[in-house]
């Protein structure tokens, strides 16, 4: 909360500067204006210069940055604070909403990747994008993914069963390749929307995880929580014994013995690629694990026998256990400043 605080403490102060050195009345200025007199006064508490084509007198962002930058810069800006600038800038721009208050330049940090979760090429700073995951939300803690500028082009604003739709028609043929993508990638497309996507238990239990959820995704639906925490187990030592515990967590002997055979389908293939080292080598192999059909009908006759509250409550007790390799963290309000009832926009 304290973060918050600040945050707001600050930008009220430098709000009543810019109404004095503008002579604007507060009434008199609109939220796009306010929010780009923020952005300006953050380029120049930072040190930057702002993008050229924002450097023009009637531009609220460039009147921010004039009347701030004669002040000490409050700290050296790191490369995710001029990605927090850009991005913010962006949304600015195009008049989407932008969540600050946890959507920080840490935030950013975390969802950095070596390789692109969707076509799986080296990301560097010539093909690296960064955006949003549903496009009819606005740019929000847990809407994020860094992907390749290729993907994010061939994605535009498709949802999930557009993806889905994309997938099938380069599966069916005679065309196997659309804007460059094949069946695989859409595939892992479509999945990723999924993710932020409400969709049904019985849907959500049968949708194969052909990728894993990038670095603070937010899943909305249960199942797929814990689809995932059980796949995660495998990239990591000691993940019998866990997954052991996991089982144990179960309620019945009959999905107990759905949940060994849905390992036994899984785990091989995993096993296979034992002397894999690099994380992003794990990471497709266990996602490769579930094209096979044998892993998604068992793990479909698994999850349908459970409830969704049911789901939520064993990723719940999984995590309080420590049995689960990464943070899990509940959120009340799932899309807590996403903007959907504005499709995204401010």
């Amino acid at each position: 909360m304290q973060a918050v605080f600040n945050t707001q403490a600050a930008v009220q102060t430098a709000f009543v500067q810019f109404d004095l050195d503008m002579d604007e009345a507060p009434a008199a200025i609109s939220a796009h204006e306010r929010i780009g007199l923020a952005l300006g006064r953050d380029y120049a508490l930072h040190g930057i210069t702002p993008p050229i084509a924002h450097l023009y007198p009637q531009s609220p962002l460039q009147r921010g940055w004039m009347a701030t930058r004669g002040r000490p810069v409050r700290t050296p800006a790191s490369p995710q604070v001029e990605l927090w600038l850009a991005l913010r800038t962006h949304a600015w721009t195009r008049g989407r909403s932008f969540e600050d208050i946890q959507l920080t330049p840490h935030h950013l940090a975390q969802l950095d990747t070596t390789h692109c979760p969707i076509t799986r090429e080296l990301l560097g700073d010539d093909n690296r994008s960064i955006d949003r995951v549903r496009d009819d939300a606005g740019y929000a803690a847990g809407n994020l993914a860094v992907m390749s500028q290729h993907a994010n082009r061939a994605k535009g604003s498709r949802g999930h069963q557009a993806l889905l739709d994309m997938a099938a028609s380069c599966a069916a043929g005679p065309i196997t390749r659309i804007g460059g993508l094949a069946e695989a990638e859409w595939e892992r497309l479509a999945v990723l929307a999924s993710f932020v996507t409400p969709l049904s238990h019985e849907d959500a239990a049968r949708i194969p995880l052909r990728v894993l959820p990038p670095n603070r995704l937010r899943l909305f639906n249960p199942i797929q929580a814990l689809q995932a925490l059980v796949t995660r187990q495998l990239a990591t030592p000691g993940w019998s014994a866990r997954l052991s515990r996991l089982e144990a967590l179960l309620p019945t002997d009959a999905l107990r013995g759905d949940f060994n055979r849905f390992l036994l389908a899984l785990a091989p293939r995993v096993l296979a690629a034992a002397e894999l080292q690099e994380p992003h080598e794990i990471r497709w192999a266990l996602e490769d694990a579930w094209a096979l059909p044998l892993v998604q009908k068992r793990w479909a006759r698994f999850a349908l026998q459970l409830t969704p509250e049911q789901a939520e409550a064993l990723v719940e007790r999984a995590a309080a256990k420590k049995l689960c390799p990464v943070h899990v963290q509940r959120h009340d309000d799932a899309t807590d400043g996403w903007a959907l009832a504005t499709g995204g926009y401010m």
